[in-house]
């Protein structure tokens, strides 16, 4: 089954979409901010990320934007899920590269349909 990667840097949100993907039968690894997601991203390769954007040091914006241009990770696709949810935060992270952006919090059947989306187009 795919592995997907959530970088957040709270415990509550990264316990609620693991618990949601877990139960869709995918593998789950979790890094608590943008430098760890990177490292992890470089050393599990998954197949998605779930990356949030206000998180403490590197926030998610600059992580996709390391993730996707990084000749390691270019190929793993992101999916922006966080609070912010104005139309500016939505296009400044699809410019840094994510595949998709949600906004917190997010319905499971939505998650579930934009993971499989991406993942049948990988």
């Amino acid at each position: 089954m795919a592995q997907i990667l959530i970088v957040d840097d709270s415990p509550t949100e990264a316990h609620v979409l693991k618990g949601m993907l877990e139960k869709h039968g995918f593998e789950v690894e979790t890094a608590e901010n943008g430098t760890e997601g990177i490292e992890r991203a470089k050393e599990l390769k998954p197949d998605l990320i779930l990356m949030d954007v206000v998180m403490p040091g590197l926030n998610g914006f600059q992580a996709t934007r390391q993730l996707t241009k990084g000749a390691e990770t270019a190929d793993i696709p992101v999916i922006i899920v966080t609070t912010k949810d104005q139309e500016t935060d939505r296009v400044w992270g699809m410019r840094q590269g994510a595949k998709d952006f949600l906004s917190k919090p997010v319905a499971e059947k939505t998650l579930m349909e934009k993971i499989s989306a991406i993942l049948e187009t990988a």
